[in-house]
């Protein structure tokens, strides 16, 4: 297992569609426990596949609580499938948006449908936390990142940041190349 550097604003993959996972392999295997290494290593609650450079449909989450172990499940292949009717907002973060935070509504309760390491169907109906990092990360495999979910007026706010940030990101790929996906 390994910490894996988190792309940030400004990187192509993060606005790209990710494709289906069509057979779990060690190398899935390999890439989902990174995710959840670097999830942790970065106190995060969720990664998307595509925030570590893997344009495939996979994401982690990770929910803490208070007297027991975290909440924890990988989906493969992840799809909503049910949404309540009832929306909050609530400030959100991102690993690939670091110190950039804002509101954003989210529905209080979905299921997710998708499929474990062992290609074992799995449904996750979730509320609060849980809800909101499993809509956030299907998000990402969607290339849709969370300030696209903000109002115009928070956005303006964010201008300066996001830029540069995007900036910083760009500079750093150049000396680099960018993996092609």
């Amino acid at each position: 297992m390994a910490i894996v550097p988190v792309c940030t604003w400004g990187h192509p993959v993060l606005k790209t569609r990710a494709q289906k996972v069509v057979e779990i392999t060690d190398d899935i295997r390999c890439l989902v426990r990174d995710m959840q290494e670097t999830m942790q290593a970065q106190n995060g609650v969720g990664l998307a596949a595509n925030q570590v450079g893997e344009a495939i449909r996979i994401f982690v989450v990770e929910i803490p609580q208070k007297t027991t172990e975290p909440i924890r499940y990988t989906l493969i292949n992840p799809e909503l499938t049910y949404k309540s009717k009832t929306k909050e907002s609530q400030d959100e973060g991102c690993l690939s948006f670091p110190e950039i935070y804002g509101p954003v509504e989210r529905f209080l309760e979905v299921e997710v449908r998708g499929t474990d390491l062992d290609n074992q169907p799995v449904v996750v109906r979730g509320s609060g936390l849980l809800a909101r990092a499993m809509q956030h990360e299907l998000d990402h495999l969607d290339g849709m990142v969370f300030v696209e979910r903000m109002n115009i007026v928070h956005r303006l706010c964010l201008k300066k940041q996001l830029k540069a940030l995007a900036q910083k990101t760009k500079a750093r790929l150049a000396g680099q190349g960018i993996k092609k996906y």
